[in-house]
C-alpha cells in the first residue's frame, strides 16, 4: 500500500517518464473510494492525458482517514465521586491554587515519585502564577476548573456562573496549553446551571471520595491519616494547595505518598469517557 509521501514520488515520476505505466491508487484502511476507479495498470503512458486534470489530482487530495465526529461531553446530574480502573488505583487532586508557597513543594514530592496528580485551580491565582501551570503540563499533571475566585455558585446566576468558568479556562489554556476538561465546584456546591454550563464548555465535574479536612490545618499526623484510613480502589482524595497555610499539606503528602505506593497502590489520574 502506498503512502501519501509514496504517491507523491509516484506522481512526479509519471509527469516525467517519456513512457511508463499508470500507478495504482491507494485506499485508505477502513474506507471506501469516493473517487471513480483508476486506470487499469500498465495503461501506456501516451493514452494519459497531457495536461492536468481534476481526476489526476483528486487522489492526493481525498487522501487520509475520515474525520472523527467531535466527541460530546454528557451531561451530568451529578458529580463524578470516584473513578474507574484495574487494582488498587487512588487520584490525589489539589484544590484552590497554584500559590508560590506551597504548590511547588507539592509538585517536588510528585516529581520525586513520578506521580501524576490533578490540580483544580482557580482563575485568578493562575493569572498569577502561569509559569506553574506550565510546570503542571511539562510534568503530565491534569489542570482542572475551579472558577475564577472560588464564590459559592448556587448564589449566582447562570452569567456570573458562565464568566466564572469561561475567564478561568482562558486562563488554564493560555498557561497549561489546553482547556480543562474537568471543573469541580467549589464548596461541592452544584446545581443545574453549573452541570449545564460545564458540558457546554466540554468538562466533567469531578468531586471526591476522601476529604483530608487539611482547611481546618488539623495537624500533618490527622491529614496522614485520613488519606491512608480511606484509601482504597477507585477513591478520589482531595487536598489543597492554597487559601491558607498548607505547609501541613505538603508535609503530609511527603509522608504518605511513599505508604500508599508500598502498600500497592497506582496514583493515576482519571481518563474521560465521552459519548
Amino acid at each position: 500500500m502506498f503512502t501519501r509521501r509514496g504517491l507523491l514520488f509516484v506522481g512526479a515520476g509519471a509527469l516525467g517518464a517519456a513512457a511508463g505505466t499508470a500507478g495504482l491508487l491507494a485506499r485508505p484502511t477502513g474506507g471506501s473510494s469516493a473517487g471513480p476507479a483508476a486506470p487499469a495498470a500498465g495503461a501506456p503512458a501516451h493514452r494519459l492525458p497531457m495536461k492536468p486534470s481534476a481526476y489526476r489530482l483528486q487522489p492526493l487530495a481525498g487522501y487520509g482517514p475520515p474525520r472523527a465526529a467531535p466527541h460530546r461531553t454528557p451531561l451530568r446530574h451529578e458529580p463524578l465521586l470516584r473513578v474507574d480502573g484495574h487494582g488498587r488505583t487512588l487520584v490525589l487532586t489539589f484544590d484552590d491554587g497554584p500559590d508560590p508557597r506551597w504548590t511547588p513543594g507539592i509538585l517536588d514530592t510528585l516529581a520525586e515519585y513520578e506521580v501524576r496528580a490533578m490540580f483544580f485551580v482557580c482563575g485568578e491565582m493562575a493569572s498569577y502564577s502561569p509559569h506553574l501551570l506550565a510546570r503542571m503540563a511539562d510534568e503530565g499533571h491534569v489542570v482542572g476548573n475551579h472558577t475564577w475566585s472560588h464564590p459559592l455558585l448556587t448564589t449566582l446566576g447562570r452569567s456570573a456562573i458562565r464568566s466564572e468558568m469561561e475567564r478561568t479556562s482562558d486562563v488554564i489554556e493560555d498557561a497549561y496549553g489546553e482547556r480543562p476538561e474537568w471543573f469541580r465546584a467549589p464548596y461541592g456546591a452544584w446545581n443545574r446551571t453549573a452541570f449545564q454550563l460545564g458540558a457546554d464548555m466540554g468538562m466533567d465535574p469531578l468531586a471526591w471520595t476522601v476529604d483530608t479536612l487539611d482547611w481546618t490545618t488539623p495537624g500533618t499526623g490527622a491529614i496522614v491519616k485520613r488519606v491512608e484510613r480511606g484509601a482504597a480502589p477507585g477513591v478520589v482524595v482531595l487536598s489543597h494547595d492554597a487559601g491558607g497555610d498548607r505547609s501541613q499539606s505538603v508535609q503530609a503528602l511527603r509522608r504518605y505518598l511513599p505508604r500508599l505506593l508500598d502498600s500497592g497502590y497506582h496514583i493515576t489520574v482519571p481518563r474521560r469517557q465521552y459519548a
